[in-house]
């Protein structure tokens, strides 16, 4: 192992590969890296680099409620979606880890389904039973489109924590005369929390910045803030368009650190 560890060619092989890791992931952020100085810019045009630097835009962002009820909107059916999708994933990713039952590859294949149908596909699906059923356009119509969104992301990432679980402690509980419900509550819950963390915030990010879904669903009274921000970028061209991008940044970076924070310090004490 250590002749690998040492050969020159394995050293060469990854910095090369780090090279080119750089290179893509710097390729993706470049576009984070131009909007978020136009956010300081002027509010006429969207510029880059800047022509002077304000925080004129974000003003205009949160004294306008044309901006801030999708804002509002968007958490709304992040938050309900965050909830449901993890009432129905933790349950369904331990089962699934835990027990062979017949059927199970079709159950776990079409709670996976989401990941590999084309999202506009799921959309337009959706948009026309919602249609017939009469829901359309309201924000239990975008919370049941966003859980079917979020749901397989939240079962991978219970079934991936299930699995790392001592299975003997909870043959323990059973022994000691505890049933499911109060095994699966009082021993596998307090060790699922770390996946639970970062499921939760998974789906809440998965939630608030889904646009697609939530354009074929909306209403008038139920646009979420991507939806907006499509919008205004299609018909407007409104410079506000970068603020909100950096607010939207910003978030998922706070809630991304949180996330790791939390599960680090969480597995510590377990």
């Amino acid at each position: 192992m250590s002749d690998v560890i040492h050969d020159p060619n394995s050293r060469r092989y990854r910095k090369v590969g780090t090279g080119l890791a750089s290179i893509v992931y710097l390729y993706l952020l470049l576009p984070i890296l131009v909007t978020i100085p136009m956010a300081f810019g002027p509010t006429n045009a969207l510029t880059f680099p800047p022509t002077g630097y304000s925080l004129d835009l974000f003003k205009i962002f949160f004294s306008s409620p044309d901006w801030l009820n999708p804002l509002f909107q968007s958490l709304k059916i992040a938050v309900a979606t965050t909830a449901v999708a993890m009432l129905a994933g933790v349950p369904a990713g331990y089962w699934i880890a835990r027990h062979e039952f017949v059927g199970k590859g079709l159950v776990t294949g079409v709670i996976m389904s989401p990941l590999i149908i084309p999202t506009i596909v799921t959309g337009l699906g959706l948009f026309l039973w919602f249609s017939y059923i009469h829901i359309n356009g309201t924000t239990l119509s975008i919370v049941l489109g966003h859980v079917i969104v979020t749901l397989p992301y939240v079962v991978v990432m219970i079934a991936a924590g299930v699995n790392k679980l001592d299975r003997n402690l909870e043959f323990g509980a059973e022994l000691m005369g505890a049933g499911p419900t109060r095994m699966f509550l009082t021993v596998v819950i307090p060790q699922l929390v770390p996946s639970l963390v970062s499921a939760a915030f998974f789906a809440f990010l998965l939630s608030f910045d889904e646009v697609i879904i939530s354009w074929f669903l909306a209403g008038t009274d139920t646009v979420t803030l991507p939806v907006k921000m499509y919008s205004a970028l299609h018909w407007e061209m409104s410079p506000v368009i970068a603020a909100v991008s950096t607010l939207l940044t910003a978030i998922s970076l706070v809630v991304s650190i949180v996330a790791i924070a939390l599960r680090k310090g969480m597995s510590v004490d377990i």
